[in-house]
């Protein structure tokens, strides 16, 4: 039951697109898909205003569509069937030459992979992790398993792999002591952890890659590519558009940097050279 009032809410939000962008109404929405790192209702709440705005100021409808699993999105955007979507999760070699170019990202330094436990854990290096419970979300996470798991297989560390389905899972399976540490997307920790006071410490820290970006199809046409591009990156000087970033900001406790920035398909060579060199297979 909670599940089903969770995802009702969540097409609710969702609606609310079309609803409060009257003046792009009559046009057929393109698709932006979210990667889910957290909860259904919680991307819902945070992209939805994002995405209303961008819609009113850029002419193109946009309606999020999100997913259960990040394995059962990057299935349908594989077949093209997103138009958009906020993902850094197509840059493996096979969905490297898919269709989906690289437009903006989020403002800020980029993100790094980390591998935590909670603060007074006895755990002190990787190897105290040999034989334990390890939080992961899904075998398509790129901070979230790639990179921490590349890691363990580097120190030849062993652990009994558990998929959480989301980024905020892995925290909260963390948080109540149900695995010993968790492979995470630093930024993302520290959000949770300061929503739920919840003390943590590294146990090993990746360099530091871009953040998740926006892609786009090529089916779209250039001019509404161009379009939803603008608006994102002028969000941040747009007075409705900053209050709509610091609503979302202060929604999931961030503290970085408000916004979109322009961003190229070569920002992200470091996932591919990634890809390229794991041990992961």
């Amino acid at each position: 039951m909670i599940r089903r009032a969770t995802m009702y809410a969540a097409t609710i939000l969702a609606a609310a697109v079309a609803v409060h962008a009257p003046r792009v109404a009559a046009q057929q929405a393109h698709s932006f898909y979210v990667l889910n790192q957290r909860s259904v209702a919680l991307t819902a709440e945070y992209w939805n205003p994002i995405l209303t705005h961008v819609s009113r100021k850029s002419g193109v409808p946009l309606e999020l569509k999100l997913t259960k699993t990040a394995r059962e999105g990057n299935a349908i955007a594989e077949k093209g069937n997103y138009d958009f979507q906020y993902t850094n999760h197509f840059f493996t070699p096979e969905r490297d030459r898919l269709g989906y170019k690289v437009i903006a990202r989020p403002a800020g330094p980029g993100i790094r992979s980390q591998i935590v436990v909670p603060e007074d854990s006895p755990i002190q290096t990787l190897q105290d992790l040999n034989g334990k419970d390890v939080a992961f979300v899904t075998p398509d996470g790129f901070t979230g398993y790639w990179l921490p798991m590349d890691a363990l297989l580097r120190a030849k560390v062993k652990v009994n792999v558990v998929f959480t389905g989301n980024q905020e899972a892995s925290s909260a399976q963390l948080n109540v002591n149900k695995v010993a540490a968790a492979g995470v997307n630093s930024s993302v920790m520290a959000r949770y952890a300061r929503r739920e006071s919840f003390a943590y410490r590294a146990l090993w820290t990746s360099e530091i890659y871009q953040d998740l970006c926006i892609m786009a199809y090529s089916k779209v046409p250039a001019d509404k590519v161009a379009a939803v591009r603008a608006a994102l990156i002028n969000m941040v000087q747009d007075p409705e558009g900053r209050k709509v970033l610091e609503a979302g900001a202060e929604l999931l406790k961030s503290t970085g940097e408000l916004g979109f920035v322009a961003a190229e398909d070569r920002d992200y060579d470091n996932y591919r050279k990634f890809y390229r060199t794991t041990q992961v297979k």
